[in-house]
């Protein structure tokens, strides 16, 4: 970030609407597998001290913290992964289940006692994928928190990055749970090429529905900017379009 000014830490959520009415990008990170804490819950805080705002406490496959999307079955959080959610509880920092597991996620929902996060997702009743339930979305939003759509194409449909796809599971989860607990997240990798490159290499390393549709289409980060154009087209009304587009953030827990 210091070799471009355009780019700001976010602390907090002021800095990112700081940010935006300058004109600059905000930036903040996250940890998208507990690992690297190594069991070790003081780590926490020393994640927190380098910027990380957001943890999945699981990443597709089984861990300490609990179960992936991915496994055959899920067993929920484990001892220490409900330690692991009352620490970041604790020192401020956002819980995230989108590659949890299903009963993962739901006890994420039960544990927390701050708003959860699921920030890139979508919605598995519109397609059949391993991430992620009506029940996860509706637990997400009773905590307070919002569901992030996210625009890869095998999560939204049959490889299908487009603005259409992602809009109906906008619409789906608007349906579900809200507005308020409605949010967008492409989950744009800008090292695509080399990732669909290994999917080539290595299929045996992803399951089929990663895999069976070739390279794997991502929505670039500037179609982001015709989604309020396309809500308006469905009639969506303003204030509904705002919520969706980062107008608002999660709310208090239940």
């Amino acid at each position: 970030m210091d070799a471009d000014d355009r780019l700001r830490p976010a602390v907090s959520v002021a800095d990112v609407d700081s940010a935006g009415r300058a004109g600059d990008v905000a930036v903040a990170f996250d940890l998208e597998d507990s690992g690297p804490l190594e069991g070790r819950l003081d780590r926490v805080r020393d994640f927190y001290d380098l910027g990380v705002r957001t943890t999945l406490p699981s990443y597709n496959n089984r861990n300490a913290a609990g179960g992936g999307c991915l496994d055959e079955s899920d067993e929920g959080l484990s001892a220490y992964g409900r330690a692991l959610v009352r620490e970041m509880n604790a020192v401020a920092m956002v819980v995230d289940g989108s590659h949890c597991g299903a009963r993962t996620g739901l006890d994420l929902c039960e544990v927390s006692e701050q708003p959860v996060i699921y920030s890139h997702s979508c919605m598995r009743s519109l397609w059949d994928h391993p991430r992620n339930t009506d029940e996860q979305a509706r637990e997400c939003a009773a905590t307070g928190g919002v569901v992030g759509i996210t625009g890869v194409g095998i999560f939204l449909g049959p490889n299908d990055a487009t603005m259409d796809a992602l809009v109906r599971h906008i619409d789906h989860a608007v349906d579900l749970v809200g507005p308020e607990h409605v949010g967008v997240s492409t989950d744009y990798p800008f090292d695509h090429e080399d990732f669909n490159a290994m999917l080539v290499q290595s299929p045996e390393l992803f399951p089929d529905c990663y895999t069976r549709w070739g390279p794997i289409d991502f929505m670039p980060p500037e179609e982001v900017l015709t989604v309020e154009s396309a809500l308006l087209a469905r009639g969506y009304p303003e204030d509904a379009i705002t919520a969706i587009l980062g107008g608002t953030s999660a709310g208090s827990p239940r």
